[in-house]
C-alpha cells in the first residue's frame, strides 16, 4: 500500500530546503520546522495529522499501520 501525504506551512521562512534534482536520479528533499508540537490526531483511523506552530503535516497512515511499525518497548517502565 503506498501512503500520501501533504506539509502546510504557515510561512516561506519555516521552510529550510526544497530539492527537486535535475540530474537522473529523480531525488526530490522537502525539509523545513514545523515548530512547537501543539497536537496529534487520527482523522477516520486513515490519517496521522501532526499540528505544529508553523504548520501541519498529514500522513496517510493507519493507527493499525502506525502501531506496526513504532516497535514496543519491553521490559520498561512507562511514565
Amino acid at each position: 500500500m503506498e501512503h500520501s501525504f501533504s506539509v502546510e506551512m504557515k510561512s516561506r521562512k519555516h521552510v529550510r530546503q526544497m530539492v527537486i534534482s535535475r540530474d537522473g536520479d529523480d531525488h526530490v528533499l522537502f525539509e523545513g520546522n514545523l515548530g512547537k508540537l501543539e497536537s496529534l490526531a487520527m482523522i477516520e483511523n486513515a490519517v496521522l495529522v501532526i499540528h505544529g506552530s508553523n504548520g501541519i503535516m498529514r500522513i496517510d497512515l493507519s493507527e493499525n499501520e502506525l502501531k506496526r511499525v513504532i516497535p514496543e518497548k519491553k521490559g520498561k517502565e512507562h511514565r
